[in-house]
């Protein structure tokens, strides 16, 4: 299997070398991390493991980082100085989260799933353990790992609708892959069971809870203070990780939300840094002037009733959240699944998320069930549910404790993932 998958990954590669040769000449992000994502361990990396036990995470993106800051600070507080934990990402994004979380010196590039790059990380790594965030899972890694005897640990695993419809279809080539790692931590009952349908040996799950009530915002940062002087007393919606199409929704239901509450400002943050540029143009389209948040150090006189600012910098949005009046958590009045409503309910922020909640089905589930959430299926039901909680503060603020509530008491998940970690290593804490 290992052979037919190596070879179809060569052909696919050979095929689509045009398309990222012309990426790699015309865009900066597509030639960073190419030397290691071929193989090439950094200098940096071998040196802050010189003589420690090595454990490695890998997050693909800032989401899957952001769940995984709590565990790998916890993970080396267990675990004590003779081990390091190294971290890998796939994307540009999560690669610079990344850096920032844990420090450039322990942060690579995920290498490509082939042999010759995976063997080459495995060597000089000589990990003890290997943990993937959310079912991100490679076929020749796991296989090379399974080689070397390295334990894989799947933490914060969840399977969606798409996904699991997905896996069925393929589940007699895919469920061999699916019961390679050594355990499987489910997020929820129902991923569980679905983990064990597509062919994970039930004796490998475990439901440990979703990293993500764990995470906590380190404060009010930086960008977070500069917003809310900038702001003054004005009330705040921040609309985080948006999509293409909420933009417009959020922007057309604007005017409204200002009629009705005047002494209001609107932060959007895209979710893709690559998008800033074109929601700065829908943003002046509309008619609002743009007003950067990296700027604010310069232009937060600009700032009044009514302005629009683009939140457009990277791992300020769970921070920023903080200063909201009311939160609309985005990918979710398009078909994306949803992003995490945790980030502000952890502030008590009221949290309003449209229809398409898929990856977050559980946590949206008991926020609802706590009415810590409001779900809003279209713009005019988002502008009328904004309308409400920023006219009625003591509405806003109930529902914005109810949410915090789900938040405190869902916690814990950190914790017995280490311990699973551990068990794996053979150590105790």
């Amino acid at each position: 299997m290992m052979l037919a998958y190596s070879a179809l990954l060569t052909v696919a590669l050979v095929l689509s070398a045009p398309w990222w040769l012309l990426r790699m000449a015309t865009t900066q992000r597509y030639r960073e991390g190419l030397q290691q994502r071929l193989g090439g361990v950094p200098k940096a990396l071998t040196t802050a493991i010189a003589r420690r036990r090595v454990v490695w995470v890998h997050a693909v993106s800032v989401g899957e980082v952001l769940a995984a800051t709590r565990l790998v600070v916890e993970l080396e507080m267990a675990l004590g100085a003779g081990y390091c934990v190294v971290v890998s990402a796939t994307t540009r994004t999560g690669q610079a989260l990344a850096q920032k979380r844990f420090g450039a010196e322990r942060v690579f590039y995920m290498p490509l799933d082939f042999g010759f790059a995976v063997r080459a990380y495995l060597r000089a790594l000589k990990p003890e353990a290997m943990v993937l965030m959310e079912s991100e899972l490679w076929p020749r890694m796991l296989h090379e790992c399974a080689r070397a005897g390295i334990p894989v640990a799947v933490a914060n695993a969840r399977m969606s609708d798409r996904s699991f419809h997905r896996t069925m279809r393929v589940q007699s080539v895919w469920g061999s892959v699916m019961r390679m790692p050594t355990v499987w931590l489910a997020q929820s009952e129902e991923d569980a069971l679905r983990l064990v349908i597509v062919g994970v040996r039930a004796e490998n799950v475990r439901v440990s809870g979703n990293l993500k009530y764990d995470v906590r915002s380190r404060g009010e940062n930086a960008m977070a203070q500069r917003i809310r002087t900038a702001v003054g007393d004005l009330r705040v919606v921040v609309a985080g990780s948006t999509l293409d199409g909420e933009e417009e929704m959020l922007l057309a239901a604007w005017p409204g939300v200002l009629k009705a509450s005047p002494e209001s400002v609107l932060v959007i943050a895209p979710r893709h840094p690559e998008r800033f540029e074109a929601v700065a143009t829908r943003i002046r389209q509309g008619g609002a002037a743009v007003l950067r948040c990296s700027e604010l150090a310069v232009h937060a006189g600009d700032v009044r009733a009514g302005s629009v600012l683009l939140l457009d910098t990277i791992g300020d949005l769970a921070a920023v959240y903080g200063v909201g009046s009311v939160a609309f958590v985005g990918g979710s009045l398009v078909k994306r699944g949803g992003h995490n409503p945790l980030e502000p309910a952890q502030f008590g922020v009221p949290v309003l998320m449209g229809a398409s909640f898929e990856n977050f089905r559980d946590i949206v589930a008991k926020m609802m069930e706590s009415e810590g959430l409001r779900v809003v299926r279209n713009r005019g039901e988002l502008e009328a549910a904004l309308v409400a909680l920023l006219t009625d503060t003591a509405l806003a603020q109930a529902m914005g404790e109810r949410g915090r509530s789900v938040f405190e008491e869902q916690q814990g998940a950190t914790a017995r993932t280490v311990d699973a970690v551990l068990a794996m290593l053979g150590e105790e804490r």
